[in-house]
């Protein structure tokens, strides 16, 4: 789970393993794989390193040298 801010300033945690896309359009624009859109404060660079933290967190990151791809291939 990741903790991101929206425009109104409240905080709110979104379930990582969701997130289908991140774009700064320009404001940062988080969509889930249902189609949910959130728009949040942090930047694309931000959620990408809070995504990552939390994929380390649970012993997923880097995931595909776990499931036996290395350098892309």
């Amino acid at each position: 789970m990741i903790t991101v801010t929206n425009f109104k300033g409240g905080t709110f945690t979104l379930n990582a393993m969701y997130i289908e896309k991140v774009e700064a359009l320009p404001d940062t624009t988080i969509t889930l794989v249902n189609g949910k859109k959130y728009f949040v404060k942090e930047t694309e660079a931000e959620v990408s390193k809070l995504s990552q933290s939390f994929y380390k967190k649970i012993g997923m990151f880097p995931w595909h040298q776990q499931v036996g791809e290395v350098n892309g291939k």
